[in-house]
């Protein structure tokens, strides 16, 4: 790929200016140019715009046949609160890879939440001299999918509320008469998407009028029991007042007040469905499967018992096509889907890296983010996101800074908007040293799923040689098959080169075949324990909620599902201050919930916030538009 007309030269400056001002500074090209270095004809994406488009399903059925690329996934280690650089790496290995090393590659990113763009964190499109642009449409409305879950999401939300309403007023007969009315003819008939629910009750009748009373009562009454509701409403807006609300407080709702709350979009149920459904027919089964609550009888109740899962898909139906855009260095990126990384997987979609493992074909590299720590991460890339793909990856990364291990070996609190300790910013080998056992456990774990590990360690200025080499020994002591000092944000995709050399190496030399953490046929707490233990977890204590949960869903077969653990990101523990590589603690399991449409099951350990708050000072004091010109300025 190198004399491919996308590619550009960039011309960097020291010292690194801000990521919006070196997003400006770069003129993207036309996406078409982009689609076409990937051999994508017009009919296989609709733009948007002239810097990104929606890459079309329909491509996956045209290249079936043919070979697939390297697949590497991104993790890091127990990160500090200020991050260590995960996306900015993926951005400048797949950089180095296609502008220096002549392979062709695509990066495959989640598409961020603009709550914390306008919140704590800025924008999430890398950083540097590697980033995707432009900056300011991807950290934004982009093509819309997160719009589309929101939608969705409520819509279903208002579903729940109005079934529940409606049945509290009305006898079996009229809700019969009212869910199937009358047409022209004065003739009754189910829908289509009410024969799901016929069939779903054990009942073959095909017209309303042959339903005995009690099959009435079945069909009819979906007697929801409120206080069983976990699908709350979203919005893509950090607002801590929505926690908890109540609703049906009008006149008109008859004294049906309730509890709820709103979480952010991207932690809906329908965001972890789009990031691992593999078609259109998978999604639209996803949606209609995803359980809201219990009847009274404890019976799970669907978004198709509401009769809601084919509009469900039709709001959702532009969101499933991964979006097409570029790096700085004129590399294709896919952007898709943005699944919150402690209630849900934290990885993009499995489409979109299904797509890419075609047209980047043999010898090229497709290269995925996993979000947080490598411990929550990669390890729900493994065992959730490659079950469901049917795709082995072949070489893993893990990022690791110097701050971070420093802290892990006993370094002073790192707290986001606070100046970093001389500890920090002054050479101290022994506290690197020291930290290296968070980096040893995460490469430990990883390779036990059958891939390389490379380490990249992202260096800062006030990193010194001994320090990085300290690194690079406990990387390779703890059997990481290399670990290479990287310099992408400060040179972009050139600073990256030796991990792009080291990451080939790695998939081409790969000898084992992918291993999952645990078997799906094993009970909830057995495939919880396996997960402990890769924490360093002695054993596993729950709560009684935590219990009466599990029994639930066993007894209503949903045992089978893999495990998606939420938990602290900045612990290996539920103890977000317990640094280093913790051993012999017990893990609590305070509540278990359900994501079945997606197709998992979530313990809490600990408390989660499923919808984040504003600071006191916002990132959106910066954020502005150059009316003369146009352009955002201001994101981070």
């Amino acid at each position: 790929m190198s004399s491919s007309k996308t590619l550009r030269k960039l011309q960097v400056v020291s010292p690194v200016p801000a990521d919006i001002d070196i997003a400006n500074s770069v003129q993207p090209l036309h996406i078409s140019e982009i689609a076409n270095e990937l051999n994508l004809s017009p009919n296989h994406y609709d733009l948007y715009g002239k810097y990104k488009a929606k890459v079309l399903l329909s491509v996956l059925a045209e290249v079936e046949g043919s070979k697939d690329g390297y697949y590497v996934v991104v993790g890091g280690i127990t990160p500090t609160p200020l991050g260590e650089g995960k996306s900015t790496t993926t951005v400048g290995l797949c950089q180095a890879l296609g502008a220096f090393l002549d392979k062709k590659v695509v990066t495959c990113l989640r598409q961020p939440s603009q709550g914390p763009t306008f919140g704590i964190k800025g924008g999430a499109a890398g950083g540097g001299y590697s980033q995707v642009i432009p900056m300011d449409e991807f950290n934004l409305h982009l093509t819309g999918d997160i719009h589309a879950i929101t939608a969705a999401n409520n819509l279903l939300a208002a579903a729940i509320d109005t079934r529940i309403f409606h049945e509290s007023t009305q006898s079996d007969k009229a809700l019969l008469n009212r869910l199937c009315p009358p047409n022209k003819e004065g003739k009754r008939s189910f829908s289509d998407i009410m024969f799901r629910r016929l069939k779903k009750l054990g009942i073959s009748k095909t017209r309303p009028e042959e339903l005995t009373p009690q099959e009435v009562k079945k069909f009819a009454r979906l007697d929801i029991d409120p206080d069983s509701l976990t699908w709350r409403r979203v919005m893509d807006v950090n607002d801590r007042f929505l926690r908890k609300i109540t609703i049906g407080q009008g006149p008109e709702e008859k004294g049906m007040v309730r509890e709820t709350g709103f979480d952010i979009s991207v932690a809906s149920e329908i965001m972890a469905v789009l990031a691992l459904t593999t078609s259109l027919a998978d999604m639209r089964e996803r949606l209609g499967n995803m359980v809201i609550g219990n009847s009274k009888a404890g019976d799970p109740v669907t978004a198709d018992d509401l009769g809601v899962g084919g509009a469900l898909t039709v709001l959702m139906k532009d969101a499933i096509n991964p979006t097409l855009m570029q790096t700085l260095e004129g590399t294709p990126v896919l952007v898709h889907a943005g699944p919150f990384a402690n209630i849900a997987h934290g990885n993009s979609s499995i489409v979109a890296d299904k797509i890419a493992l075609k047209l980047v074909g043999p010898g090229g590299f497709v290269v995925t983010e996993a979000g947080f720590g490598a411990d929550i991460g990669t390890e729900k890339f493994m065992n959730i996101k490659c079950r469901y793909s049917g795709l082995t990856p072949q070489c893993a990364v893990i990022v690791a800074t110097i701050r971070a291990l420093k802290m892990h070996g006993g370094g002073p609190e790192v707290i986001a908007g606070k100046p970093l300790d001389h500890a920090y910013l002054n050479e101290n080998v022994a506290l690197v040293e020291a930290g290296c056992v968070n980096l040893a456990r995460h490469i430990s774990n990883t390779k036990a799923y059958g891939v390389n590990v490379v380490v990249a360690v992202n260096m800062f200025s006030t990193d010194s040689e001994a320090e990085l080499s300290a690194v690079r020994n406990a990387a390779l002591a703890a059997g990481a098959y290399d670990a290479v000092i990287c310099t992408h944000h400060a040179h972009g995709g050139k600073g990256a080169v030796d991990l792009g050399i080291a990451v080939q190496k790695a998939c081409e030399n790969v000898t084992q075949p992918l291993r999952f953490l645990y078997p799906l046929d094993t009970g909830i707490k057995e495939k919880i324990e396996a997960i402990a233990g890769s924490y360093g977890a002695s054993g596993v204590e729950y709560s009684e909620q935590a219990e009466k949960q599990i029994e639930m869903y066993s007894k209503q077969g949903f045992s089978g599902l893999p495990i998606c653990m939420a938990k602290t990101q900045y612990s290996f523990s539920h103890e977000a201050s317990k640094k280093g590589a913790p051993t012999g603690f017990t893990l609590p399991i305070r509540d278990v919930r359900a994501s079945i449409g997606a197709g998992f099951i979530y313990p809490l350990v600990g408390t989660m916030s499923t919808m984040p708050g504003l600071p006191t000072r916002p990132c959106f004091y910066d954020i502005d538009l150059d009316t003369a010109t146009g352009k955002v300025i201001g994101l981070s």
